[in-house]
């Protein structure tokens, strides 16, 4: 991944950056665990989530980082927003101790907020093939599901031995494809690695 700033390549990267990023309020956690190289930007790492979670990118967002809001280029140029551009931010910028963290919130009308952690600053591996997802569990909230009280009708209604007429309705909506327990870590890698060779 080669980050860049006003269409300027970035300096070469000094280390790579472990983050733990889980959504807030939800019990058992959804969580992955993702590698960048500190050269990236909050731009990147918004990318990284987005593959990682299981997100579909169709909802705006925003980084809250020590009282700084940043966002995608497009919505920190409206007016009414008041945040800065995450493309131009390299992690190296504001990511700055191990134990750091930082909100990210996907979708303001559902407001997914995921807490991120910073675990630890790693050694550049020649080897490594950057962003990388290392671990994680559970399938993130269908887009659109009405944020936490959705979410919880949706396992009610997969749970249910005798689903009501709305259950039914509901998981019509859902699709029989959705498993709440599923995470595939080599696919998550997969599509990572496509976002790599930009």
């Amino acid at each position: 991944m080669t980050a860049t700033r006003r269409g300027k390549p970035a300096r070469p990267a000094e280390k790579a950056i472990q983050f733990k990023v889980q959504l807030r309020y939800i019990r058992p956690p959804i969580w992955r665990r993702v590698v960048l190289p500190d050269n990236a930007t909050l731009g990147d790492l918004h990318g990284v989530i987005q593959t990682a979670m299981g997100w579909y990118n169709s909802h705006m967002h925003s980084f809250r980082i020590g009282g700084v809001n940043y966002t995608s280029r497009s919505a920190s140029q409206m007016e009414d927003m008041d945040m800065e551009n995450e493309e131009r931010v390299p992690l190296a910028e504001v990511v700055t101790r191990a134990k750091q963290k930082f909100i990210y919130e996907y979708d303001f009308g559902d407001s997914w907020e995921h807490e991120i952690v910073a675990e630890k600053f790693l050694p550049l591996d020649p080897a490594a093939k950057y962003p990388a997802c290392l671990g994680g569990a559970r399938a993130c909230p269908p887009e659109d599901c009405g944020s936490f009280p959705g979410y919880m009708d949706i396992l009610k209604a997969l749970n249910a031995k005798t689903p009501t007429t709305e259950q039914e309705e509901l998981l019509e909506w859902v699709g029989e494809g959705y498993d709440p327990e599923r995470f595939d870590l080599d696919a998550v890698n997969r599509r990572l690695s496509q976002q790599g060779r930009r």
